[in-house]
């Protein structure tokens, strides 16, 4: 067994996963293959394993930068097309901790307080023909 969590533990996060989806899906090979499948979503086995891949590029990306500082730079991306109100019940929803939800809606608070409004000023416009 210790061979094993060696061997997963070289995986990372994508080994945990694969761990999780041969429990789920019994331990047979044809019922981790179909798990792969089901993840893969329209790209099949080949895409549950790009997942996979995908899952340790992100899990690596994460661990460099901290999840706080990617999750306030999500969020700030998404608040200039997206509604605060929206986000910020997104947010509460999360399973993280009270002290980031907090942080995350601070962040995304300040960021719409440091647009400044237009003026009500008339605008003269003045058409030029050719």
């Amino acid at each position: 067994m210790d061979e094993i969590v060696k061997k997963l533990a070289g995986l990372g996060l994508p080994g945990i996963i694969l761990v999780i989806l041969t429990a789920t899906a019994g331990g047979s090979s044809a019922a981790v293959a179909a798990a792969l499948t089901a993840v893969g979503g329209p790209f099949g086995i080949v895409g549950g394993i790009g997942l996979l891949g995908l899952i340790t590029v992100l899990g690596d990306t994460i661990a460099g930068y901290g999840i706080e500082a990617i999750l306030k730079a999500v969020y700030a991306e998404r608040s200039k097309t997206e509604s605060v109100r929206f986000l910020l019940k997104e947010i509460n929803d999360l399973p993280i901790s009270d002290e980031l939800k907090l942080k995350l809606k601070n962040h995304i608070s300040s960021e719409t307080n440091t647009y400044t409004v237009p003026s009500d000023e008339p605008r003269t416009v003045e058409i030029v023909e050719e």
